[in-house]
């Protein structure tokens, strides 16, 4: 059945043609969400929810998405959608970072030119019949100095086209390199050096705790006497209250902004003040950057429903349609291997390791770690996810951590998973071979060679002789049928593990006459998704 996609908000028909022309089945139905209770009343029935701004996917609503397995955001700010719900519910979020970038870029650039020259006030001043050439006089933007804080996709298009106006960029970035910044052009410098230095000061960064009232009072008292500031990122990265008062005293001699703290913004400090520009979130507002996004967001959806293909998620790994299929093998191990570990483990987990090995070390091994752990917890959480599964691992304070490393042994990688518990700890090991299917290679330590099969039983005992016959008999006397067996021990009359494929899940009759051999320290029903 074609995956089912609904469209609650506004998005171009050339967009809904690419989830026709892609096969999936899609219902544009653009005035949906504005309609709470119609929305919340239908949306079961689909696997994906296109939306922009007007939708708001809500913790009730995706708690009624009983189906939905991505919410599509044409448009790169997601304040609409409660992400830790959807996280929770395993439910991917998608935005698109990269469709409106030139059009933010272009309006930070048109209001500081509007700022630098005052051309709003001038223009209603000159329609009102009035000629005030020297009220409005204006500065020059060549050879000043822009203060751009976050130089990423936005900020770094802003940096390259203030450097073609001939300004001299400083960029305030703590994931901006030294050698990123050389190639750009502009010189990396700390936050209080841009503020000191700056006749102009752009923000493109996004609203997070850290970032949240980064030019408060005190940073605007540590800004140029002069500066003219723009903002057309987050509301809320500004203190609109203190730039007021700083306008005011006329240490600030201008802002453009088109964010607000709170929007639809019908008051704020800023408006009415001398040579202000405020605009109402225009960023995004081209028809090239709309039409963009609703593309864009168009192909992410549908290359994930139909190719498992991920990009540009929130709360995901991205996985791209060119690696899905050479990874997809590798997820099924990482789950088969976490699937082991979960069901054998009896005690809480207090700490995981995961080891990747050669060509595994240079895989998407986010993408392989969410799968391993979403098998681990699956024994206990069913509906849990690639998604969902970090989030719970951290939630239970699990502490989790990776290694990675060229080859070191006869397989070209593998991937191998050490649990920690109060009690003991147990780790499993297993590669890919040529057919794309699992095998477990190490169990405990002991070395082996085994396939993964729906049904089967895991004994760990202590060698001795006589195990094989008593398994087998004990088996036998209950009806069950072994299809295959796989055995391994660490030294004679050391530790031994035994695999033992079955046609259906055994009962737990059988698995206590099993564990009664004074020999046998635990025998456990293994089950797994062989499709």
């Amino acid at each position: 059945m074609a995956p089912r996609v609904l469209v609650s908000d506004a998005l171009s028909e050339t967009a809904v043609q690419i989830f026709r022309d892609r096969g999936v089945d899609v219902d544009f139905m653009p005035a949906l969400g504005k309609d709470k209770e119609k929305l919340l009343e239908i949306i079961g029935q689909y696997d994906g929810l296109a939306i922009r701004s007007a939708t708001k996917a809500t913790e009730k609503l995706i708690a009624a998405a009983t189906n939905l397995k991505v919410i599509g955001r044409a448009g790169i700010g997601v304040d609409n959608v409660d992400i830790p719900a959807a996280s929770r519910r395993g439910i991917i979020v998608m935005n698109t970072p990269f469709g409106n970038s030139i059009t933010t870029a272009e309006h930070a650039i048109a209001l500081m030119f509007a700022v630098a020259r005052q051309l709003p006030a001038a223009d209603a001043s000159t329609q009102a019949g009035k000629w005030e050439k020297s009220k409005f006089m204006g500065v020059e933007i060549t050879g000043k100095t822009l203060g751009v804080i976050g130089a990423g996709n936005i900020g770094g298009i802003v940096c390259k086209k203030a450097i073609g106006l001939g300004m001299h960029v400083l960029a305030y970035d703590p994931f901006l390199s030294k050698e990123r910044a050389e190639e750009m052009g502009v010189t990396k410098v700390e936050l209080d050096e841009l503020l000191a230095k700056a006749d102009f000061i752009t923000l493109h960064v996004p609203m997070t705790d850290k970032t949240r009232g980064i030019l408060n009072a005190e940073a605007l008292a540590k800004t140029k006497p002069g500066v003219r500031i723009v903002n057309c990122a987050r509301g809320g990265l500004v203190d609109e209250a203190a730039l007021a008062e700083a306008i005011k005293s006329g240490h600030v001699a201008g802002a453009g902004f088109d964010v607000f703290e709170t929007e639809p913004a019908t008051e704020s400090p800023l408006f009415g003040l001398p040579n202000v520009v405020c605009t109402p979130h225009l960023g995004a507002s081209t028809t090239e950057a709309q039409e963009n996004v609703a593309l864009q967001v168009a192909e992410q959806m549908s290359d994930y429903l139909v190719r498992g293909a991920v990009s540009n998620a929130i709360n995901m790994p991205s996985i791209t349609a060119e690696e899905a299929p050479i990874l997809k093998p590798f997820i099924r191990l990482a789950d088969v291997l976490g699937a082991f570990a979960g069901q054998v483990t009896e005690s809480p987990i207090k700490q995981i390791e995961i080891l990747y090995d050669g060509v595994t070390a240079g895989m998407n091994t986010k993408a392989l770690t969410s799968a391993l752990l979403a098998g681990l917890i699956r024994n206990q959480v069913a509906d849990v996810n690639m998604v969902s599964a970090p989030i719970m691992v951290k939630e239970k304070g699990i502490i989790l951590s990776e290694v990675k490393r060229d080859k070191t042994g006869v397989y070209d990688g593998y991937i191998k998973l050490t649990v920690t518990t109060e009690r003991q700890t147990r780790s499993v090991a297993g590669t890919v071979f040529s057919d794309g299917k699992p095998r477990f290679i190490q169990i405990k330590g002991i070395n082996m060679d085994a396939d993964v099969g729906q049904h089967m039983i895991y004994i760990a005992n202590t060698d001795v002789p006589g195990m094989i016959g008593f398994m087998g008999s004990t088996l036998g006397d209950a009806g069950v049928n072994i299809a295959n067996f796989h055995l391994g021990r660490e030294t004679e009359s050391g530790d031994a593990i035994a695999l033992l494929y079955v046609d259906e899940l055994v009962s737990q009759d059988v698995l206590a006459k099993l564990t009664a051999h004074h020999a046998i320290k635990q025998a456990k029903p293994l089950v797994f998704n062989v499709d």
